[in-house]
């Protein structure tokens, strides 16, 4: 068998065990999937209203077409939280010590983490689009490419932030630790202009967020979904994808090859 062929072998049976995994044990991404969610239900029903008067008004209806692409990328960050806690998990109780002595291409632990990953991410975003669409969100201007567009955008931010919490997760020294070093997946997103425009925040913060991952990705959901200008927007959120995957790629491997003290 060669070794291309092992690759996937290995790396469906490591997809296959943290499928399981999701499976048998739900409460953890079904905590991370509710604070999107609560987000989405405080800021429409709650501050919809007066918020709106920050995008130009429109009142809550406008405001729900605003927030909802900045809160699906905030779902993509918030799952992959669950990410480094579950490989966290794996180093501590010595499941990654003893896959280093198997008889398995070493790529396929973390490639089998990061493809499950993504695909809870992309489950997780259509479950929040579905309770957006539930209360009002709807998306006309997008064609169906638009749409793919959109679907391949969040899906290359899901791949991104995945690495990056793998590396995390690996460098932790336990599962408390991982939770709280992938807290600024979550975070991030809440300094974006993923509820409030960049230039209605006060000036000494709008390069806070501005010139970081988010902003960038969003605006151009934003204009995908929406039909808003995305400009540079679409071009700096792949570079910021395309970086992000590479540093967390090789720090993740840097770390899994490291030999456990």
């Amino acid at each position: 068998m060669s070794s291309l062929a092992l690759a996937v072998r290995d790396s469906s049976t490591m997809l296959r065990r943290n499928l399981l995994h999701a499976r048998r044990y739900p409460s953890l991404t079904l905590n991370l999937l509710l604070t999107p969610i609560m987000l989405l239900l405080l800021f429409v029903y709650i501050f919809g209203d007066a918020m709106s008067a920050g995008i130009g008004g429109g009142g809550r209806s406008a405001y729900i077409a605003y927030i909802v692409p900045g809160l699906l990328l905030m779902t993509v960050g918030s799952t992959v939280v669950g990410t480094a806690v579950s490989v966290s998990n794996d180093m501590t109780e010595g499941i990654m010590a003893r896959f280093r002595t198997m008889a398995i291409h070493r790529g396929s632990v973390l490639i089998g983490h990061v493809i499950g990953s993504v695909l809870q991410s992309i489950a997780s975003v259509v479950l929040v689009g579905a309770v957006a669409v539930a209360i009002g969100f709807r998306s006309t201007h997008a064609t169906a490419l638009d749409w793919l567009a959109a679907f391949g955008l969040m899906a290359l931010v899901a791949l991104a932030l995945t690495w990056i919490a793998v590396g995390m997760g690996m460098v932790s020294p336990n599962v408390e630790a991982a939770s709280n070093n992938a807290m600024p997946l979550i975070v991030l997103p809440l300094i974006s202009s993923a509820f409030v425009p960049v230039h209605a925040m006060p000036g000494w913060f709008q390069p806070i967020a501005e010139y970081q991952p988010f902003t960038p990705a969003i605006e151009t959901l934003r204009g995908l979904l929406l039909g808003t200008e995305i400009g540079n927007n679409g071009w700096l959120a792949v570079a910021w994808c395309l970086a992000l995957t590479a540093l967390g790629y090789f720090w993740s491997k840097a770390a899994f090859n490291r030999e456990p003290k």
